[in-house]
């Protein structure tokens, strides 16, 4: 599939920030608020910005703060919880929209999650592709990545500040490894914890030559080439700086009701070593309305696997909760 083009940005004003936003689609469309993943940029969401405005949806896809051509403040505390709500709120507020359906992949999907348990009103409904709703945990989380893969666990090694140029002069080669292809279903649960440890991973890729091949990754070289452009110009810092947050949001949403009464769906893909299937389970009971579905043989980078499988389940779920003309 020939990757489309994105619709050009506009710079946007969200308070706090101002971000690179990209839009689609009839102003009279039900808007739908697409939030991007870690290292990706609103560029993962090219083919469903198309699809979905073509079926009528008003389609919004930031790069989100510290990402691309937005807005990048250099504090940690720059990217705590309440401060990345404000922007999805802000962005709202700035398009004169009361509410969106929000769809999130990845980091956008554990955001999107939060924000629809603190802002629920500015929701129409929401979407997780392969990041599912979770309850809290009852202790911080990176006692439970420590724990659970020791202090070569990526998130563990990323709450170093000094690791913020361990992909610096890089990006090639970081894009090449990053976008491989997920191990088959069968093998998740045989995987050992130091599959969490990608800047090791990443060393012992390189000592092993690297990418030999393009089907050793699921991205075509030229968009990884628009990724490692934009990383040259940014830095890693900013998507470090959200998972320096980790254990401060989990502060934040203590007390929080972490039950939804809107309209949920979630798209899980079953090869998914990060974010497996099986972490859907709290879901029946945290989503009152609730469509499920897994993806069979996609990876977690689903918009690039799968993208046509991925529109479909979207546009299937939208046309029956939230069609695409208001008021139709």
């Amino acid at each position: 599939m020939t990757h489309p083009d994105m619709p050009p940005p506009r710079r946007i004003d969200v308070g706090e920030v101002t971000l690179s936003v990209h839009e689609a689609g009839p102003a009279d469309g039900v808007p739908v608020l697409l939030l991007h993943g870690w290292p990706e940029l609103a560029l993962s969401w090219a083919q469903q910005i198309e699809d979905l405005s073509e079926a009528g949806y008003r389609v919004i896809a930031p790069d989100n703060r510290g990402f691309g051509k937005s807005d990048a403040p250099h504090e940690v505390e720059a990217y705590g919880l309440d401060r990345l709500v404000g922007d999805m709120t802000g962005l709202l507020d700035a398009l004169d929209l009361e509410k969106a359906v929000i769809v999130g992949h990845d980091w956008g999907g554990i955001l999107m999650w939060q924000a629809a348990c603190l802002v629920p009103e500015r929701f129409l409904g929401a979407v997780g592709v392969c990041t599912p709703h979770l309850p809290r945990g009852a202790v911080p989380p990176t006692e439970v990545f420590r724990e659970r893969a020791g202090d070569e666990h990526y998130i563990i090694r990323m709450q170093d500040e000094a690791f913020d140029d361990f992909w610096v002069g890089r990006e090639k080669e970081f894009f090449e490894f990053i976008f491989q292809p997920p191990p088959p279903s069968g093998d998740l649960d045989k995987l050992p914890p130091s599959v969490s440890h990608l800047p090791k991973r990443f060393e012992t890729w390189l000592e092993r030559g690297g990418l030999k091949s393009e089907e050793e990754c699921v991205v075509p070289p030229d968009i990884r080439a628009r990724y490692v452009e934009a990383y040259k110009r940014t830095g890693f810092r900013g998507g470090f700086n959200r998972y320096r947050n980790f254990d401060a949001n989990w502060e934040r949403m203590g007390g929080v009701d972490h039950r939804l009464a809107m309209p949920c769906r979630m798209i899980a893909a079953e090869c998914d070593f990060m974010l497996p299937p099986k972490l859907t389970q709290f879901m029946p009971v945290l989503c009152r309305d609730l469509d499920l579905d897994i993806v069979p043989e996609s990876g977690h980078w689903m918009q690039y696997e799968e993208p046509e499988m991925l529109t479909a389940h979207l546009l299937s779920w939208l046309g029956r909760r939230f069609p695409a003309r208001r008021g139709t």
